[in-house]
């Protein structure tokens, strides 16, 4: 059989044997409180959907759009970031929209590493983080995160242990699944870091509008400097509740920006251009509706963190993301995350995500979504209740 070399580097897809168990109990006439994939459920608002259609409607929409996005939707962007940060952008030069994040990730990476460059990413972590680089032919250091770990302190320690020397660091704040979250001094370190280093920055901001208890997550490009080393995505996926639209930006160094935008012209149209309308609302309307989002989610984590402290599971509340990092119960971290895992879905009737598929940092961990409704939270938790 024909071998395919890049996908010869890609390890096996660790969520799909606790899927493949999640699917035989459902076809079992089982009732499976899933909380595994973080897919949300919540629907985009009615003035989106609204805009959508009208532009729809509009013939000369049909037509092939532009790669780096339609000027309008890039002057939105940037807008939003002057409103909400502070940060000054050029829709021109230093803007430009992806098809979601994972496509922008995934060709930016593509475009600015050569095979065996080093490219630095946390572990655990979101796994287009290190398989972008990997499917590029890159060399992969994971650099642990997490509540046991000081991920800056880490970064530093390996980069004085690598050679050759990282080219890129991927980051992202709050963080999936860890939900660890940074103040802007962070970044501003990191920053410093980078100069230093000659080291490319790419934040992954796709919780930016998923935050709890006062605590507001600033964005990378607030740091003095940020401008000069990296680039920032974000995605009205979680925000909006649009994941299925795929619409996301990339914005900051315009170098960096520039090279997204070369290899893009060569691979897409962009996205539908109806889809880019409404997106214009989204950023510009009434946001009312980020707050219902975020309102939704810390409804669940409640739900889910109160529920699982007073079962013996104690679990500490996340001030970030739409997830729940949650350390398997002692008597049971010997088994790993994947069969922790299975068990649950066995037991408990729960789904959730193995902590080893985000790294193997993370294999005392599982990760929860909050994709089920309140009532649903708390059945789940009678589930756990049992095996605790």
């Amino acid at each position: 059989m024909t071998r395919f070399a890049r996908l010869d580097r890609l390890p096996p897809y660790v969520f799909a044997t606790v899927n493949e168990i999640k699917m035989d109990a459902r076809r079992a006439g089982q009732d499976i409180i899933d909380m595994g994939m973080g897919n949300p459920d919540l629907a985009t608002p009615d003035h989106i959907v609204a805009k959508l259609v009208e532009a729809a409607q509009k013939p000369h929409n049909h037509r092939y759009s532009a790669s780096m996005g339609i000027t309008r939707l890039r002057v939105a962007i940037c807008n939003w970031y002057k409103r909400r940060y502070n940060v000054e952008l050029d829709p021109e030069s230093e803007a430009i929209v992806t098809i979601g994040v994972k496509e922008g990730m995934s060709h930016l990476v593509l475009v600015t590493i050569r095979p065996g460059d080093v490219v630095f990413t946390p572990n655990p972590t979101y796994p287009i983080h290190p398989y972008s680089a990997i499917i590029a032919g890159g060399d992969v250091r994971g650099i642990p995160v997490g509540p046991e770990h000081n991920f800056f302190d880490n970064l530093v320690t390996a980069t004085r242990q690598t050679w050759p020397r990282p080219k890129v660091l991927i980051i992202s704040y709050p963080h999936n699944p860890t939900t660890e979250v940074v103040d802007l001094a962070f970044f501003e370190k990191i920053v410093d870091y980078a100069k230093e280093h000659d080291i490319m920055v790419i934040h992954d901001f796709a919780y930016a509008d998923l935050t709890f208890d006062g605590y507001q997550a600033p964005s990378f490009l607030q740091a003095k400097g940020a401008k000069d080393v990296g680039v920032e995505f974000f995605s009205v996926s979680k925000s909006y509740n649009m994941p299925g639209w795929r619409v996301g930006f990339c914005v900051g160094n315009p170098e960096i920006v520039f090279a997204l935008k070369r290899i893009k012209s060569y691979l897409d149209y962009g996205v539908f251009q109806p889809i880019q309308i409404a997106s214009i609302i989204a950023l510009e309307d009434d946001q009312a509706c980020v707050q219902q989002v975020r309102d939704t989610y810390r409804e669940r984590r409640d739900a889910l963190i109160g529920g699982l402290n007073r079962v013996g599971w104690e679990v500490p509340s996340p001030k970030g993301t739409m997830f729940v990092w949650a350390r398997i119960p002692e008597k049971y971290r010997a088994m790993g995350s994947v069969e922790f895992s299975k068990f649950l879905i066995r037991e408990a009737q729960v789904a959730v995500s193995p902590g080893l598929g985000f790294g193997e940092y993370g294999d005392e961990y599982v990760r929860f979504a909050l994709i089920e409704n309140k009532m649903r939270v708390n059945q789940g938790i009678r589930g756990i209740r049992k095996i605790m």
